[in-house]
């Protein structure tokens, strides 16, 4: 993304949509800039705006006056009065940042949008996990911080290290160069995103050797890491397996989401 210098007026309300802080003011030029680096790409500056447009030199003129008389000029707070961003044409590898961003672009690799991957959450469907088997989502960069897949890196070569294999249907298991290493691409090493997820499941008797793995990777990152694990429940809608290992470790559960399995393809056979 790109802000046309010659268009910003220098109103300041792109500054706050943008949720990894890349936006600001130059004191230089007293114009809206990107920070090229901390951009992910995302998009929420320029959908998250309204866009109008309004002449630069008459809304440059206006700001002016009002300030001579001690007034202010400042246009609504969701608008670029002048429609300043310009969208980048992105090539490899920057075009990774905004398939890992904007949740409204589908991934290459799954045709998944947002961060690409449903996860387990559709496991009624794809029954990724099975009985006796605990599945991890691993999440870097949000809630608005972002990671670079150099994180990704450290955190997915510690697991392979342990033997844990990837799931094959996610985005982050596509830029790998070696599954078994977890090796990812080096053209995409320094690459910022607002999200990545990996992806992994082992049997129930690895719960902690996992969590205890990435505990001691996530302590060197500078991003924030979020663990999700999901598993199958009895019969009774319970879990008893795997929650109480998760409390021995510290952790106050809370029920995320729970898959009826109302949308095997059978049940919509029958349904139908």
């Amino acid at each position: 993304m790109q802000i046309s210098q010659e268009r910003c007026i220098g109103c300041g309300n792109c500054t706050y949509v943008c949720p990894m802080g890349a936006i600001y003011i130059d004191p230089a030029t007293r114009k809206a800039t990107i920070n090229d680096d901390a951009c992910v790409e995302c998009y929420a500056c320029y959908n998250g705006l309204s866009r109008e447009v309004l002449p630069p030199r008459t809304a440059r003129i206006a700001r002016r006056i009002a300030s001579k008389l001690l007034l202010r000029f400042e246009p609504d707070p969701d608008i670029c009065p002048t429609s300043a961003f310009e969208p980048n044409e992105l090539t490899w590898p920057r075009v990774v940042r905004r398939a890992f961003s904007d949740p409204r672009v589908p991934h290459e690799s799954t045709g998944i949008v947002g961060r690409g991957t449903e996860e387990v959450k559709t496991n009624d469907v794809s029954a990724r996990i099975g009985v006796g088997e605990v599945g991890f989502t691993i999440e870097f960069g949000r809630p608005g911080v972002g990671a670079r897949f150099r994180d990704v890196q450290e955190m997915s070569r510690a697991l392979a290290a342990i033997g844990v294999a990837f799931e094959k249907k996610n985005p982050v298991t596509s830029m790998m160069t070696d599954t078994t290493t977890g090796d990812i691409r080096e053209d995409v090493l320094d690459e910022k995103v607002m999200s990545a997820i990996l992806e992994i499941k082992v049997g129930v008797e690895r719960t902690e050797e996992i969590i205890r793995t990435v505990w001691a990777v996530e302590k060197r990152l500078d991003t924030i890491v979020v663990l999700g694990v999901g598993t199958r429940c009895d019969d009774e809608g319970e879990e008893t397996v795997v929650a109480p290992i998760l409390e021995r470790l510290g952790y106050t559960l809370h029920r995320a989401k729970t898959n009826l399995g109302l949308g095997r393809s059978v049940l919509r056979e029958i349904a139908s």
